[in-house]
């Protein structure tokens, strides 16, 4: 049977890891938004559109991207998959009121969770970590330029990724200013979609995410397989 996970916390709270551990364990899909606005913002191809110019901007200096663009190739590419039957993990989408709940021109995602999955599939976990977490976690994290394996500084000091050997970077939205910038921004207009959430009659699974990812799993697996 498909279903949907979607993982909220702050930055740093371990999202995205544990979206990762649902596909490679559960078959799960990670559709990873945040990448997946990286990919689109920085497309060589498209950096004479002027929505894309827009887009890069509020993505690199931490602000959220426009939500009705995000919502309208967010929800395309949610049908796409639901009609091939994939079990989807998002990382911390939907990230505002407007894209999980939309108006009366535009189809919210879970609507669109519903009506692909069944609302009993829909299953929504919130990681709990300190702020200082979170900078610590994002201020020490680098990713492989190919493969995309995160990596972070104080435990691992070699120059490039020991998977595939290529180049590391930090992304532009991992330092301590950006990082704060992204704390408010969660504040602001992502927590609230967890009240509303449940005020919809939605189950929000609240998980410690401070010890280490494979105990977290252990967490939100336990959810997931009933």
């Amino acid at each position: 049977m498909k279903k949907v996970a979607i993982i909220y916390g702050p930055p740093g709270a371990g999202k995205g890891t544990q979206a990762n551990l649902l596909a490679s364990a559960l078959g799960f899909i990670h559709f990873d938004t945040g990448k997946y606005l990286e990919q689109l913002v920085n497309d060589p191809a498209l950096q004479n559109d002027p929505i894309i110019q827009r887009e890069k901007a509020n993505f690199n200096a931490g602000v959220l991207c426009t939500p009705e663009w995000v919502l309208e190739i967010v929800r395309k590419k949610v049908n796409h998959l639901s009609n091939a039957g994939f079990s989807l993990a998002f990382s911390g989408s939907p990230r505002t009121m407007f894209e999980a709940f939309g108006d009366e021109k535009n189809e919210s995602l879970l609507s669109v969770f519903e009506k692909e999955f069944g609302k009993e599939n829909i299953f929504v976990f919130l990681l709990q970590v300190k702020s200082e977490t979170s900078i610590l976690r994002n201020s020490r994290r680098l990713i492989c330029s190919v493969c995309g394996t995160v990596l972070l500084t104080n435990s691992y000091s070699g120059q490039t990724c020991p998977l595939c050997d290529a180049s590391l970077r930090r992304r532009s939205l991992d330092v301590p200013e950006v990082i704060r910038v992204r704390l408010k921004e969660y504040a602001e207009r992502t927590e609230p979609i967890i009240q509303n959430m449940r005020e919809r009659g939605y189950s929000i699974h609240e998980i410690d995410g401070e010890p280490a990812p494979f105990q977290v799993f252990e967490e939100i697996k336990k959810v997931i397989s009933g």
